[in-house]
């Protein structure tokens, strides 16, 4: 256990420097992918004209703005320094790391359509807290850690015990 926190916090701090941090040119255009990537998934269930730029209108008076915290790209780096921590063949890592990917980057469009669709009711930006900061970071953690569960069991199914 000692060795997977270890590993889970330098995997982290790695992952975390090198794809969201804006140190490099390649931090940089990942986060920006991200984002459009989010950004094109809205586009296809938001109203018409909804979506200007990186901006959501609600009403003329208020706008949700995707940056990149809002582009998912923090919880998949979580579920991939857990997935890397942990023991496993490297083709389930990457499996696994895939596949967290896209259910992350779906859950993600879903959650900020939540938010949208929440603001959007009578009490507008009010309601943009619990949907937003409760809510839709709660979708984000049950995901991962429903992931992460289902990677431990996919991962330990395989894996001969110390006894073998």
């Amino acid at each position: 256990m000692k060795t997977f926190i270890m590993r889970y916090f330098f995997y982290l701090a790695l992952l975390f420097t090198l794809l969201y941090a804006p140190t490099s040119e390649l931090s940089i255009w990942l986060n920006t992918l991200q984002r459009e990537f989010t950004l094109q998934g809205l586009n296809l269930f938001l109203k018409p004209e909804q979506l200007k730029g990186i901006d959501i209108w609600i009403n003329p008076h208020y706008k949700i703005i995707i940056t990149q915290a809002c582009n998912g790209f923090i919880p998949i780096l979580l579920l991939w320094a857990s997935i890397l921590a942990f023991k496993g063949e490297v083709w389930k890592k990457l499996l696994w790391g895939v596949g967290g990917y896209l259910l992350f980057s779906v859950v993600n469009v879903a959650r900020i359509l939540f938010v949208v669709y929440a603001t959007e009711q009578e009490g507008g930006a009010a309601n943009f807290y619990w949907s937003h900061d409760l809510l839709g970071n709660f979708f984000l953690m049950a995901t991962g850690l429903l992931l992460f569960i289902g990677y431990v069991k996919h991962a330990s199914s395989s894996t001969p015990s110390p006894q073998q």
